[in-house]
């Protein structure tokens, strides 16, 4: 037989052995050890050896397309809706997109090697990670919460750029909590904290970052001998009357869970307003119970014990008093006390004698009402000077626009600078 025919090396190894089969020279059994087949495929193969001769051992099925094999043609109609419509979605996120509004049947690995293809999707370059050890899930669900804020173009260019704050749960992978603010507060983790504990109760304890809502830096590294209540923030504070234990992560890997659930929000959550039509923040925060309860269907586990941790509140917490900011003011000879600037009168009928130098709580709310409380009493005030007062800025609400005017610039030496012509000696 002249010509060329093409074999795998596994079957160019077969052909010694049928060989020897088909002169006689060798039983089937020890065909079928030497190969590693059945005996009923030996026999198959030397029939085929006998019949056509090395060109049998091949395998029938090469160079013939695959039953579902899906078309050209349809090929393509997938990826103009992928270019019209998604994209800048990944093939994961795509793929669901397209069953759930074009009933398109297709692989996800298809998917993803015929947008690469195309041009719609780049692979990701593999490089070489930090490995960190597995920390385990938290056996009950509320025995451990984290959160976070995560600044991002939610809205893309169809409106502000905003912060998304996230809670969830470590046990379970559930998404406790979602708040869309425009900044990263005190007040706006107060809000989420009040929705979330009247939607699931207290939970055991929470894990967060180094943010200044967490964790004050006043006193600096050396702070030992301070007084431990000095040190606490207002959140912290709140969480410590609720008993709650607040847990600062010492790096983002530590609570990955929120900051992996952050990247995967960024991705889909973006996205699916954007389908929507969804441009502010209200319409966003009016959406996200909705988004809650699809990934938790589809993203969270079972948790390895089915008791909840999560706690009641106590006829005696009040959220409302608790979730507000306070700090302590010295009334003076007149009665008076300053508060972020401003100057406040007390007007009590009380005799004034009983309040002279006296220590009262002074409590601001979310809408920055501000309360003054003396022994747990309400005390009537009145502001007589108001001055404005300088906001400082975190660079976590920072816009990207800010970050790039504040971001200092590099200048890089010229070949002849004299720096360049140091010697040491």
């Amino acid at each position: 037989m002249k010509g060329h025919i093409l074999m795998s090396v596994k079957e160019l190894d077969r052909i010694p052995t049928i060989k020897k089969l088909a002169k006689g020279e060798l039983k089937a059994k020890t065909a079928a050890q030497v190969l590693r087949l059945s005996m009923r495929q030996v026999r198959r193969l030397n029939k085929r050896y006998r019949h056509s001769g090395a060109k049998g051992l091949i395998h029938k099925s090469r160079g013939r397309q695959g039953n579902r094999c899906i078309a050209a043609e349809e090929i393509e109609r997938i990826m103009k809706i992928v270019k019209d419509t998604y994209s800048d979605f990944g093939p994961t996120l795509a793929l669901e997109k397209l069953q759930e509004h074009h009933q398109v049947t297709i692989g996800r690995e298809k998917l993803r090697l015929a947008m690469i293809d195309k041009g719609i999707w780049r692979p990701k370059k593999k490089r070489y990670l930090k490995v960190f050890q597995i920390r385990k899930r938290r056996p009950k669900e509320g025995e451990l919460v984290q959160m976070d804020g995560s600044p991002h173009a939610w809205f893309e260019d169809r409106g502000p750029y905003c912060n998304l704050l996230v809670l969830i749960d470590d046990a379970t992978g559930k998404l406790k909590h979602l708040q869309f603010v425009h900044e990263e507060t005190t007040n706006d983790y107060f809000q989420a904290m009040h929705a979330y504990i009247k939607t699931h109760g207290k939970p055991l304890a929470l894990y967060v970052d180094k943010h200044s809502v967490f964790r004050t830096t006043r006193f600096g590294s050396g702070a030992s001998s301070i007084d431990d209540s000095l040190k606490e923030t207002q959140f912290t504070r709140a969480m410590r009357e609720l008993g709650i234990e607040v847990i600062c992560a010492n790096s983002p890997q530590a609570k990955g869970r929120v900051e992996k659930v952050n990247a995967t929000l960024q991705d889909r959550l973006a996205k699916e307003m954007r389908l929507i039509g969804i441009s502010t923040v209200k319409e966003g925060n009016a959406y996200l119970p909705k988004f809650i309860k699809l990934f938790n269907a589809k993203f969270a586990v079972q948790a390895r014990n089915g008791e909840n941790a999560h706690r009641p509140l106590l006829p005696s917490e009040n959220l409302k008093d608790i979730l507000v900011k306070k700090e302590v003011r010295i009334l003076s000879k007149n009665l008076i006390f300053q508060y972020k600037a401003n100057v406040y009168q007390i007007t009590e009928e009380r005799p004034g004698y009983t309040l002279r130098h006296a220590p009262i709580e002074v409590r601001e709310d979310w809408n920055e009402n501000v309360t003054v409380y003396y022994k747990g009493k309400k005390l009537e005030s009145h502001a007589v000077q108001e001055q404005p007062v300088t906001q400082v800025v975190n660079s976590k609400e920072l816009s990207e626009e800010m970050r790039a005017l504040v971001k200092r610039k590099t200048v890089k030496p010229s070949a002849n600078h004299p720096w360049r012509r140091f010697v040491y000696r």
